[in-house]
């Protein structure tokens, strides 16, 4: 399973003032946090900032996240200037996060995609706005990876998310996801599926338990990628377990390797 930690996010209350006053040493310590907790790739997003700092803010923030991680970016944008400012500073593959099937969003970021080796979050959402029904979002699925394929993007760099909503909202929220991941493989080979995990407990009192269980589940489901929180030590330790008994750890040696540690123990 491989993980995005999802934290250094401007939109998150407490991330907005640290990004706003370019404090290095907090952003920079939760970026060590989320790679010692087994991130392979870092989440770096600086919306908040408005359009005309984005693109300065945004290659910052890459800089100083990985001046204290040896490990690769997520590029969390829609704004192609912010990104091809942040990729001129990535070291490494860089992940993009991200695309949609919106003829305007391809049309900003394809070019961007095409020049960079990258991999590519594509949210299965188009031009007829938020998707309702799973046949809605397989549609803007094929248009994505049509699109992407065409610039160059290899299957295995391609990354389709379902989209994640809150369950408090409707029942059938969490099903439509696991569907939806099914159908991503059947009907595209070779792609990858991912979500942003913590969506499904929007609303709810006590979101962990919801989130680690949905956790399970997708990764049954055939989940390759998951946007969470890394710092969950317990969300973490069943990924950890359930990559286990998927046949996703060979000879359960991560497993193995993260219990000898001390890595589960205490766990709530």
């Amino acid at each position: 399973m491989l993980v995005v930690g999802e934290l250094i996010n401007s939109t998150r209350k407490r991330i907005q003032p640290a990004v706003d006053n370019r404090d290095v040493a907090f952003l920079q310590d939760l970026a060590r946090q989320q790679g010692e907790a087994g991130s392979h790739y870092i989440d770096c997003n600086a919306a908040t900032v408005g359009i005309e700092r984005e693109p300065d803010t945004l290659k910052w923030l890459v800089q100083i996240v990985q001046e204290v991680v040896d490990l690769p970016c997520a590029i969390d944008s829609p704004n192609a200037g912010a990104m091809l400012a942040a990729l001129e500073v990535h070291k490494g593959k860089p992940m993009i996060n991200s695309i949609t099937a919106e003829k305007e969003k391809m049309d900003q970021l394809l070019p961007v995609i095409k020049q960079t080796e990258c991999k590519v979050i594509g949210l299965c959402m188009g031009d007829g706005g938020m998707p309702q029904t799973l046949e809605d979002r397989l549609r803007n699925a094929s248009i994505l990876v049509d699109a992407l394929s065409g610039a160059g993007v290899a299957a295995a760099d391609i990354y389709l998310d379902p989209l994640v909503f809150p369950v408090s909202t409707d029942p059938s929220y969490g099903r439509l996801v696991l569907d939806g991941i099914h159908e991503l493989h059947t009907r595209f080979p070779g792609v990858q599926a991912v979500c942003g995990l913590s969506n499904v407990s929007y609303g709810l009192p006590q979101r962990k338990w919801v989130n680690r269980a949905f956790m399970v589940l997708t990764m049954g489901a055939g989940l390759d990628a998951v946007i969470v929180d890394p710092l969950d030590a317990s969300l973490m330790a069943l990924v950890s377990a359930t990559d286990a008994l998927l046949g996703a750890d060979e000879f359960c040696m991560n497993y193995l390797t993260a219990a000898r540690g001390g890595k589960f123990d205490n766990l709530q």
